[in-house]
């Protein structure tokens, strides 16, 4: 079954006789447009797709199974007169919407009815297509890196290496990057979201490096923590090997059917066990696709189980204030029994001089 045809069988089940798309990257997911103006209206037996004058010879070339509508007038009227003409009693709209496109559809017409995550949920599982887009963005993220590592070094700016590595991203086909790179050196490395700054990297730093890929639109997400050579290295080492065994023990963890929580919980308990419970505060991981930060949510919230051809990061962290961080993140494929680790740079701790 495709992806419109979920969709229309997911109408019923939602009590609407209409969805109207209205997230872009869901209407890409749907419909393959790139554009940055664009909704989709699908009923049981119609597909349409509104978009405005500058995108009509775009949408000609990339769009299939929908009836293309060139809008001439407000969309939001076009909409409610389309709906109106198709007999649709009650229209699902993306909760996410912003609140004025939500007013814009309370003029007369059909009921309206705020739907959530409808396409997000099919997108939790990736078909082969998407599989090797996400491979290939995770594979031009890991060479990326080991084109630039020989730069982190002593004397040199988290801004130097996170805008060397953007680089050389970019040379190596990333048309984007998924999120704003994370260099955070020494003490800064204990804040999970530390943007990178002027601060000079010194002997004995911790340096984590957060990074992604991207291909064709699809993203990837990894994390790695190196040490500088020099200083005091005990504690930063304890830590590192706690955060490399959460991690090799999640992705043991992970397999069709788990519920992520349990995936979560078997990340954590490694980690509390050595004493540093209080230290990670954030999820073990998180869904990566169109989005970096998507749907499945593995975490202690995470109530769902996880399915065959889900992507997903597994990334435990430790984070002492004043001391330093440490996070490790992998992407992993679900599999019937077990999972593949699609990221494959090494993962044992690496002194850099």
């Amino acid at each position: 079954m495709n992806r419109l045809d979920e969709i229309t069988d997911a109408l019923r089940t939602r009590g609407i006789d209409g969805i109207l798309i209205s997230d872009l990257t869901n209407v890409r997911y749907l419909s393959d447009f790139r554009g940055s103006s664009a909704c989709v209206l699908i009923t049981e037996k119609k597909r349409l797709f509104f978009t405005d004058f500058r995108y009509e010879e775009q949408a000609a070339k990339q769009i299939r199974g929908f009836e293309i509508c060139i809008e001439k007038e407000p969309r939001p009227r076009l909409i409610l007169e389309k709906a109106k003409s198709l007999g649709i009693g009650t229209l699902g709209f993306e909760a996410s919407a912003s609140y004025e496109f939500y007013r814009s559809l309370l003029r007369k017409g059909p009921r309206i009815k705020a739907i959530t995550n409808l396409v997000e949920d099919l997108r939790r599982v990736k078909d082969a297509k998407e599989t090797r887009l996400i491979a290939a963005a995770i594979d031009r993220a890991e060479k990326a890196l080991t084109d630039i590592k020989p730069h982190i070094r002593n004397g040199v700016t988290e801004l130097q290496i996170a805008a060397r590595l953007e680089e050389r991203l970019k040379e190596r086909g990333c048309a984007a990057l998924p999120f704003d790179i994370i260099v955070a050196a020494g003490p800064r490395s204990s804040m999970p979201h530390a943007r990178p700054t002027a601060k000079k990297i010194q002997a004995g730093d911790l340096v984590v490096v957060d990074w992604g890929g991207e291909a064709d639109g699809y993203f990837s997400d990894m994390t790695r923590t190196f040490l500088v050579s020099g200083g005091a290295a005990e504690k930063k080492r304890e830590i590192y090997d706690t955060v490399l065994r959460a991690n090799l023990a999640a992705i043991a963890a992970v397999k069709s059917g788990v519920r992520a929580r349990l995936i979560d919980k078997t990340a954590r308990g490694v980690i509390q066990d050595a004493g540093y419970g209080d230290f990670f505060g954030h999820g073990t991981g998180h869904g990566v696709g169109l989005h970096v930060h998507e749907l499945p949510r593995i975490s202690r919230l995470g109530r769902e189980s996880v399915k065959t051809g889900m992507i997903f990061t597994i990334e435990p962290g430790i984070y002492l204030p004043g001391t330093g961080g440490v996070r490790i993140e992998d992407m992993v494929l679900v599999r019937d029994k077990g999972c593949k680790v699609m990221t494959s740079l090494p993962k044992e701790l690496e002194i850099l001089h």
